[in-house]
């Protein structure tokens, strides 16, 4: 599988790229919120692993747009940030997991199974009823 690994500590990012590529998985890596919004564009990645505090964005705004383009990548937070407010607010924006550094390699590869078996295989369609349409990927109603 494919995957986007969005972190800005180098030395943690190599390691987890190395540890996943060893797992037989193909492995992008970026460091901060705008090449990570560009990158996620121009692939079809099967998940994304993600870091809140990064340069140029936070991940929690990544996430939401990449919600807001109706990309249903699965997507993975992975930070050292561990308030309950944070984990709902992430959540809220889009995530499907999110696990709090420092963390065991074998609990990531467990949650990335668990979000790939939660996620749906196709791009849900809109819904519509009437003159209400809902959207699934953006969340939003018109």
């Amino acid at each position: 599988m494919r995957i986007l690994l969005v972190e800005d500590e180098v030395n943690l990012a190599l390691a987890l790229r190395r540890r996943l590529e060893r797992d037989g998985h193909w492995v992008d890596m970026v460091h901060d919120g705008p090449t990570a919004l560009n990158q996620a564009s121009g692939q079809d990645y099967g998940a994304v692993l993600l870091d809140l505090m990064l340069p140029g964005g936070s991940g929690v705004d990544v996430c939401r747009e990449l919600r807001q383009r109706a990309q249903w990548v699965p997507i993975l937070v992975i930070t050292a940030r561990d308030g309950v407010r944070d984990r709902v607010r992430v959540l809220d924006a889009g995530a499907d997991d999110y696990l709090i550094k420092p963390f065991a390699f074998a609990e990531l590869q467990a949650r990335l199974r668990a979000v790939l078996r939660r996620s749906p295989r196709e791009r849900p369609t809109q819904l519509s009823v009437e003159d209400l349409v809902l959207d699934p990927a953006t969340r939003l109603v018109t």
